[in-house]
């Protein structure tokens, strides 16, 4: 099985009922990068990635498209076979860029499934679960409607919320926990993610402002430095983020102790196959954490479901995918949803998701035959 043709696709995915609002930016559509790579005996394979615009991360989508044209002409003709040996071709193409990398990394775990006739929860690991849990992400918004809103997703079964803040005063962060928490109390548990925006300061000040209400404190501030400033002056448990940019960044937080668990992005970390390394990581150490990505369709959703459903039970934070935000799937007859709260594992074999033919129109490059 070798690879014959790789094509490269753009979706536009417009964000449903408004604008995603977080602390560094205002979202209100999304630029998704899909590669489809062909074998020579006549499977397909699909990756995404999609940077949620080019503020959030050192991520951008042309930056994406750009990566890929370096390395998609390096793999024309190679077997599907060793995903280490696919991996240090692209290394020998391009150094990092792990998030356009790991499209491809979802596009050969897929044919590899499908070759073998198993899902790729199977190749990384095998699943413990049959579906895993979702949460919801409660965008920066005012602290009534926002605590109606994640009343609204308990009762829909959610088990998980996030609630986004930062980027206003902090009178109103404090006060968007207190009614959040009284809307909700113990039915759901709760992070309280800073995305970066909070100061040192402003956060040892929420943290007392809150220190009655059970909460995780995700990402409060910029740099993995200043995280580690909070330890010892802080209550509430502090997740690691977006400061976990790559396999070392997550070893070191470990290795320092500032970590009480981590929101994972697959893409960041670039894909599924570096993501068992630091899944594996934190089961050494207890350490919980969610298996997600920034935004993307049902591609990348597979991927997150297959991965989390690897993860013990009791470390699992959950996975967030942006079906709730975005309108249709990629696949009709498999589409990854969210159900009560939960998503269900695909069992077809490889990533499950058959996007349908010519939805994205003509691919924007085309590599080999």
């Amino acid at each position: 099985m070798r690879i014959d043709q790789i094509n490269v696709y753009r979706a536009q995915l417009p964000v449903k009922d408004g604008t995603y609002r977080m602390a560094s930016d205002d979202v209100d559509a999304l630029d998704s990068t899909l590669v489809e790579i062909a074998t020579d005996d006549g499977l397909t394979g699909w990756g995404e990635t999609c940077p949620i615009g080019p503020v959030y991360q050192p991520h951008h989508a042309l930056g994406a498209r750009a990566a890929i044209a370096e390395i998609a002409p390096g793999l024309l003709g190679l077997e599907i076979a060793s995903i280490r040996l696919l991996a240090k071709r692209m290394d020998q193409r391009l150094n990092g860029h792990g998030y356009a990398k790991a499209a491809f990394d979802m596009a050969f775990l897929d044919l590899l499934g499908q070759r073998l006739a198993v899902p790729v929860s199977t190749l990384l690991g095998g699943a413990l679960t049959d579906r895993v849990p979702a949460y919801y992400s409660l965008i920066v918004g005012p602290p009534d409607e926002t605590a109606r809103i994640a009343a609204d997703k308990v009762k829909s079964g959610y088990p998980r919320l996030q609630v986004k803040i930062s980027g206003r005063n902090l009178e109103e962060d404090v006060a968007i926990v207190h009614k959040v928490w009284e809307a909700v109390g113990y039915k759901a548990r709760i992070a309280v993610d800073g995305n970066r925006g909070l100061t040192v300061a402003s956060a040892i000040h929420l943290d007392r402002l809150c220190q009655a209400i059970p909460f995780v404190f995700e990402q409060p501030c910029n740099t993995m430095e200043e995280v580690a400033t909070l330890k010892g002056r802080v209550t509430h448990p502090v997740y690691l983020d977006e400061n976990t940019e790559d396999q070392n960044a997550v070893l070191r937080a470990i290795s320092l102790g500032i970590a009480d668990g981590f929101g994972f992005k697959v893409t960041r970390l670039g894909g599924l196959t570096k993501m068992t390394t630091v899944r594996d990581l934190c089961a050494i150490r207890s350490l919980p954490h969610s298996c997600d990505d920034a935004w993307g369709g049902d591609i990348i959703a597979a991927a997150c479901v297959h991965l989390a459903a690897t993860v013990e039970p009791r470390r699992m934070e959950g996975v967030w995918i942006a079906q709730e935000y975005i309108e249709g799937h990629f696949d009709a007859k498999n589409p990854i949803i969210i159900e009560k709260g939960y998503i269900a594992v695909p069992q077809l074999p490889g990533l499950g998701i058959k996007p349908e033919p010519g939805m994205f129109g003509e691919p924007v490059a085309t590599y080999g035959s």
